[in-house]
């Protein structure tokens, strides 16, 4: 596998692990377990601290986003040095998708480290949360990118049914279904105060 190969491989299980962390997160802002589809699981999966995966995720999604950037300037077809990836403006291939991740990625970091306790405890709840709703944009703009995006990086249009595409198609169908369910919650939640 060639380095762009795998840069782009780790660069969708990122995606993937991305959007199980946020639908873990959408779960956390919710009564979840009083549930009953919650309830219906099995105690060993119950039994596991939502929390505590969620933050997980989290830190590995960031381990394979970092990794996938990292990889791009060793395969010198790429033509890419780190400086194209972290100030895009000039990359050698679709600046404006690079934008995207390079958002995604500022983004993802800003809502792992205001997670940490240390700082958390610094912050009011409101701050905090209104932070990390960040990650609701952050899951679009990493969607986005991972569409558009030439993995081969020769500035091909997308092909919407190459199966890496689907892959991001899903998460983001995923997501986008997620977000209207989690803002009908909120919608129910806010007529019963």
């Amino acid at each position: 596998m060639e380095t762009i190969e795998l840069s782009g491989t780790l660069g969708l299980i990122a995606t993937v692990i991305l959007t199980l962390n946020i639908l873990l997160g959408m779960m956390l802002s919710t009564a979840y377990k009083n549930k009953s589809w919650w309830q219906r699981f099995p105690e060993k999966i119950r039994s596991i601290n939502i929390n505590d995966l969620h933050n997980y995720t989290a830190y590995v999604a960031l381990l394979f986003v970092l990794t996938h950037i990292f990889l791009i300037p060793f395969d010198p077809s790429s033509k890419f040095k780190l400086i194209d990836i972290i100030w895009p403006l000039y990359a050698p291939h679709q600046p404006n998708i690079v934008l995207l991740g390079t958002f995604s990625l500022l983004a993802l970091i800003i809502v792992v480290i205001t997670t940490q306790k240390f700082i958390k405890r610094k912050m009011s709840f409101r701050i905090w949360k209104n932070i990390h709703l960040i990650s609701y944009a952050t899951c679009i703009l990493f969607i986005v990118h991972g569409l558009l995006m030439d993995p081969e990086l020769k500035d091909r249009p997308t092909d919407w049914i190459d199966a890496e595409k689907l892959l991001s198609e899903i998460c983001g169908i995923v997501l986008i279904t997620a977000f209207a369910i989690r803002y009908k919650y909120h919608l129910s939640i806010s007529k019963n105060k």
